[in-house]
């Protein structure tokens, strides 16, 4: 019987993680947007008594990759929530300050 151990490599993509990359950048806020070919996810970062808040990060995404995207963060969560308990959703109350980019959204 032949072994086929090398077929799983074949599938194998490397990733480099650079150390500027790896430190991460924090966000407390995301928006989301799409038009019929992408979605937008902007990383946005507010922080308490600063009007102006600044976007972070902004990830491309084909609607394709957006799906496995969220399929990824549900099973991650569902999870974090096996071990560390149920995450508290927001206070209905708990409302964000309007946040204009001064431009139309779900467009492109």
């Amino acid at each position: 019987m032949e072994n086929n151990n090398n077929i799983g490599d074949q599938n194998q993509i490397n990733i480099e993680l650079n150390e500027e990359v790896a430190e991460g950048i924090y966000s407390n806020l995301a928006m989301i947007t799409h038009s019929n070919a992408e979605f937008i996810v902007d990383f946005i970062k507010m922080m308490p008594g600063v009007p102006k808040a600044q976007v972070k990060s902004r990830i491309i995404l084909t609607p394709q990759h957006a799906k496995r995207l969220l399929k990824a963060l549900q099973d991650n969560i569902s999870k974090y929530e096996a071990i560390h308990g149920p995450i508290k959703d927001p206070d209905p109350g708990e409302n964000l300050p309007p946040i204009n980019f001064g431009g139309p959204t779900a467009q492109a």
